[in-house]
């Protein structure tokens, strides 16, 4: 495998099927083990790991969250969920509040202090990437970030779509 840095090489990133990157390259191969590799290495102890998490799914939530819908989002189980929210309530990022469309039902709302603490989160996760990122050029760092962002709200849209078509 050809190396560029430290790291395998990976050609140019606009193209899946570029003439210097081929769609079974094996690189593609360990795009799981990096993925999980990025969660596991923050500089937040895991118990703001966790809150992070609980509050970006609330935040970036199209429409209201439940406990239940939350537990789905992360990919745990409710009581899981639930004691996250706890503590996250004892805490004040977030607070209990009436479905405004049906009243029957709890939804979960940020607070202010919740919005702050997700602010807290950005600036620390943006300094470690740029410590992490110090060898590699302006372009680069934006050209990852975009397609990063872009990987997160496609895997967002099919995750949802695969949701959907599982109840139905």
């Amino acid at each position: 495998m050809q190396m560029w840095g430290r790291g395998p090489r990976i050609g140019r990133m606009s193209s899946a099927s570029s003439p210097e990157q081929p769609a079974d390259d094996p690189l593609l191969d360990q795009i799981g083990p990096a993925l999980s590799r990025l969660r596991r290495r923050t500089p937040a102890s895991s118990k703001d790991l966790s809150r992070n998490l609980v509050l970006n799914v609330i935040a970036d939530a199209p429409g209201e969250t439940t406990v239940g819908g939350l537990a789905a989002e992360m990919g745990v189980a409710q009581p899981v969920a639930s004691r996250t929210v706890a503590a996250c309530i004892d805490d004040g990022l977030l607070r209990r509040a009436a479905s405004q469309s049906d009243g029957r039902r709890t939804v979960l709302v940020l607070t202010e202090h919740g919005e702050a603490e997700r602010g807290r989160f950005a600036s620390e996760q943006r300094a470690a990437f740029q410590e992490i990122t110090a060898a590699w050029s302006p372009e680069e760092r934006v050209q990852f970030a975009r397609l990063l962002v872009r990987y997160g709200v496609d895997a967002t849209a099919w995750s949802r779509a695969r949701a959907a078509s599982a109840q139905t």
